[in-house]
């Protein structure tokens, strides 16, 4: 599954669902898809995210890859980078005050 955040204030970004379930976890919001943050909700789930990522930028999201480079020689993306452009996004959308929704 795909999971697509969208704001008027930025390009949309797209997921895969188990990366996008453990952001959203991780600002503070339940997981479900879909799903959207009001404009004054931003902020706090922003800072959420970036106290997570902050905390362990290292972490591997995908239950898959168990080491650095797995088998197949896919290279272990970290939780800093998956993050960066959900940030984004999210600090637009702050910016101009305006909502974030995803769906699948």
């Amino acid at each position: 599954m795909l999971i697509t955040f969208k704001t008027e204030s930025y390009a949309n970004i797209t997921m895969f669902g188990d990366v996008a379930v453990a952001l959203l976890t991780l600002m503070g919001h339940s997981g479900t898809v879909p799903g959207a943050l009001r404009p004054e909700d931003i902020p706090n789930a922003l800072e959420r995210l970036k106290a997570g990522v902050a905390a362990n930028p290292n972490a591997n999201l995908d239950p898959q890859d168990k080491k650095d480079d797995d088998e197949d020689g896919r290279p272990h993306v970290s939780l800093a980078n998956r993050a960066l452009p959900l940030i984004e996004l999210l600090e637009a959308a702050a910016k101009d005050n305006k909502h974030v929704m995803w769906d699948s």
